[in-house]
């Protein structure tokens, strides 16, 4: 097993097909890999325009722009 410090790498949570998140790292040519999530408080900075939190009662959800989900 090798271990590459992870700091400052810029990466896209996903969701996979199984439901289950996983950290999407791509290379310059477009190639990737999936890493699954095991780090337990893993501090993140949102750099993505496109992301909007939503609060209503009983529920906080991070989406896409009202704009992109058809909203506006």
């Amino acid at each position: 097993m090798t271990a590459t410090k992870a700091t400052g790498v810029e990466g896209c949570l996903i969701r996979g097909i199984d439901g289950e998140y996983y950290f999407r790292v791509y290379d310059a040519e477009h190639n990737f890999v999936d890493y699954d999530l095991a780090h337990t408080d893993l501090s993140i900075t949102i750099t993505d325009p496109d992301a909007y939190f939503y609060r209503e009662p009983g529920r906080d959800v991070l989406d896409h722009a009202p704009a992109t989900l058809g909203l506006e």
